[in-house]
């Protein structure tokens, strides 16, 4: 693999550089033009160096549900109507090929925009392909996870797997040859845990499973997110809130254009405008967002599980009822406070669970390490300015899989996936 990797490499222009026998592209020749990585986690890559991709008008493809927890369907609030059923999505070629499932990262249902982009890609290629949500997300917690609350994630990728079984069930007539593995960020650590219970499992068989910017210790990755919150940002005070802030840029942004573009190179072409972001901006919304997601796997896992912390365990639900004192109240618990009150007590009970530094082992990928060490099906892509990144995670990463990662110099946290150099290595990856 090393080898190829080298070889495509070269032809792109790129000099690689062994460092600890991980492939490290060199950032003089990686062209890619984001050297910020709050930036590059935000606007990802200039359209111009992504890569041509299929419309959807050109995918053979359909969004289906599947039924994997009918007893619970009674037990869910009326407003949960939508979500009784794992929704998906699924790409198939005429011919017989190859099928890649992609699971999204943390809170992200299957059509996030990164999996959008990775079907494109893979279905461009010749494969089959099936979006899968996170076990983080409102819908697969409802649907698919047998206890609603996510973090443990082994749980998860049991629940994943399952998921995986009842689309290949649905779908008998799609003529695989064989499966492969690929997620993102979160999607990316359940992949990894995904893929060790195939081994005993045996029902998939993975061919080759790629990790794109995992977390390695997963508590370290939540705490870098949560502290992007706490950032001061200068022109917010009492009376002027972060978001009152950069719709007033927006606004400005649009105002100067003369006219309303909202398309995927909003973000890059507004970061190159007068009214740009600043760092500290840029960290608060990657911040915020994380938040939001936090709060919305919070105040979900307590509201089915009827734990009382944000929903009284009795209080009517209905299509009509406003949530917003509650997203308000789950707002107020951040990922740390949602593994503390909600995560923690069920692994307790659950498995006699001990501390917290130990679930932080059973949920990242050292409790993988010497199977992802000695599987040589596996790979990572990362980047080394990734802002989930904490002391130690490369090094843990060039350790335990050697040539089998490649470390991108820029990028910040998935802004280059849709970079072409990324794009040709994953590609590469599993033509191998």
């Amino acid at each position: 693999m090393l080898r190829s990797l080298r070889f495509a490499a070269l032809f792109g222009g790129l000099i690689l550089s062994a460092s600890a026998l991980a492939v490290d592209i060199d950032a003089a020749s990686y062209g890619y033009p984001l050297t910020n990585p709050f930036e590059a986690t935000i606007a990802t890559t200039p359209p111009d160096l992504r890569p041509d991709l299929p419309l959807d008008d050109d995918i053979d493809q359909e969004t289906r549900s599947v039924r994997l927890r009918p007893e619970r369907e009674f037990d869910l609030p009326d407003n949960f109507w939508p979500v009784k059923k794992l929704t998906y999505r699924i790409a198939i070629q005429d011919k017989a090929a190859p099928l890649i499932f992609l699971i999204a990262g943390t809170g992200a249902r299957y059509d996030s925009s990164h999996n959008e982009y990775l079907k494109k890609l893979y279905y461009k290629a010749g494969y089959h392909v099936v979006q899968l949500s996170s076990p983080t997300s409102f819908d697969f917690m409802s649907a698919a996870s047998r206890f609603a609350t996510p973090g443990i994630t082994k749980e998860d990728a049991e629940d994943m797997y399952r998921v995986m079984q009842a689309v290949r069930a649905q779908n008998p007539n799609v003529n695989v040859t064989d499966y492969y593995l690929t997620g993102y960020s979160l999607g990316a650590l359940d992949a990894a845990f995904v893929a060790h219970l195939d081994e005993t499992r045996r029902s998939f068989n993975f061919k080759k499973v790629l990790l794109l910017n995992p977390p390695v210790n997963l508590y370290t990755s939540i705490t870098n997110l949560d502290k992007l919150v706490q950032t001061e940002v200068k022109g917010i005070n009492n009376s002027t809130t972060f978001y009152e802030l950069v719709l007033d840029k927006l606004t400005r942004y649009f105002q100067q254009k003369g006219y309303i573009d909202l398309n995927d190179a909003l973000l890059y072409d507004f970061q190159q405008s007068k009214q740009h972001l600043s760092n500290e901006q840029m960290a608060m919304l990657i911040g915020t967002s994380f938040r939001f997601s936090a709060a919305d796997i919070a105040f979900t896992s307590d509201l089915i599980n009827r734990r009382g912390l944000i929903t009284p365990p009795k209080y009517p639900i209905t299509e009509g009822t406003t949530l917003t004192p509650f997203l308000k109240r789950a707002l107020q618990c951040d990922f740390d406070c949602y593994i503390t009150e909600q995560v923690i007590p069920m692994w307790r009970a659950r498995t006699d669970g001990g501390s917290l530094l130990q679930l932080i082992d059973q949920v990242s990928l050292y409790a993988l390490k010497d199977y992802l060490h000695d599987s040589p099906k596996i790979a990572v892509m990362h980047n080394a300015d990734d802002v989930i990144l904490g002391p130690g995670d490369l090094g843990f990463l060039r350790k335990t899989f050697g040539d089998r990662l490649t470390v991108y110099p820029l990028g910040g946290h998935c802004g280059n996936l849709n970079y072409r150099v990324n794009s040709d290595a994953m590609l590469e990856f599993f033509r191998g």
